[in-house]
């Protein structure tokens, strides 16, 4: 299921869309939030530009919101069933959605990137 030339595998990684060997992130941690977004400008394997054009990403934003909205609701009806207080299940879903940011933000980048850029075995420089 995960493995090496499908889309899940590049999602989930953050690896190269068409080639799968580099990282695009110039940071893989999550944990370092001022680098969490900075990018490399392309891949060192297939020279694929990950800034297709300018302003690229604002795209991704839509995806992020889409994410967000979703896990707001699993966090809602999770909470919800163990404590009917709306307080509760409101502080939970901030609670989560801050928690969850960098995750967020990482992977609403690669699905967008993702729906525009396809795997090819034979790229490379």
């Amino acid at each position: 299921m995960l493995k090496k030339g499908s889309k899940l595998y590049s999602i989930l990684t953050g690896t190269c869309p068409q080639c799968q060997k580099e990282s695009m992130y110039e940071d893989q941690n999550l944990l370092h939030l001022s680098k969490i977004i900075k990018m490399n400008e392309k891949c060192s394997h297939c020279n694929l530009r990950y800034q297709i054009e300018p302003s690229f990403f604002y795209g991704a934003m839509y995806v992020s919101y889409g994410l967000n909205v979703a896990i707001g609701i699993l966090t809602f009806i999770i909470v919800f069933q163990f404590d009917r207080s709306m307080i509760t299940s409101f502080i939970s879903i901030f609670v989560v959605l801050i928690l969850s940011f960098p995750v967020v933000m990482r992977l609403s980048r690669n699905l967008y990137i993702n729906f525009f850029v396809s795997y090819n075995p034979e790229a490379k420089n």
